[in-house]
């Protein structure tokens, strides 16, 4: 599917993002995995539908964009989401804090 002009893969559920495994109002970003560059709305969509040779974003590559705001289509390094304390910097939207327990599937911790 086609999300703010990118292709986000997996089972999403509408032009935020949200997906069938998260879909409360703030769940509305995408990540981009290092695997396969490719974004998902989560973890589990990936690992029903991404490439199956999951690898997570090494701390070298953190100033890459990997992060897509299904609010604006903003997209996000590693470090800019990291430090953006569950907001969009450019839209000013609410994230799920929640994402923060699950950074270990994407993000070198």
């Amino acid at each position: 599917m086609y999300i703010k002009g990118q292709i986000v893969k997996g089972a999403v559920l509408d032009q935020e993002t949200r997906c069938a495994h998260y879909h409360k109002e703030i769940d509305r970003i995408a990540i981009k995995f290092y695997c396969c560059q490719t974004y998902f709305p989560c973890h589990s969509c990936h690992e029903e539908s991404g490439c199956g040779h999951t690898a997570v974003w090494p701390r070298e590559r953190f100033g890459e964009k990997a992060v897509l705001c299904g609010s604006c289509g903003h997209e996000l390094t590693v470090n800019e989401y990291l430090a953006c304390k569950s907001t969009c910097p450019a839209c000013g939207i609410a994230f799920n804090p929640g994402c923060t327990l699950h950074k270990h599937y994407y993000f070198e911790t």
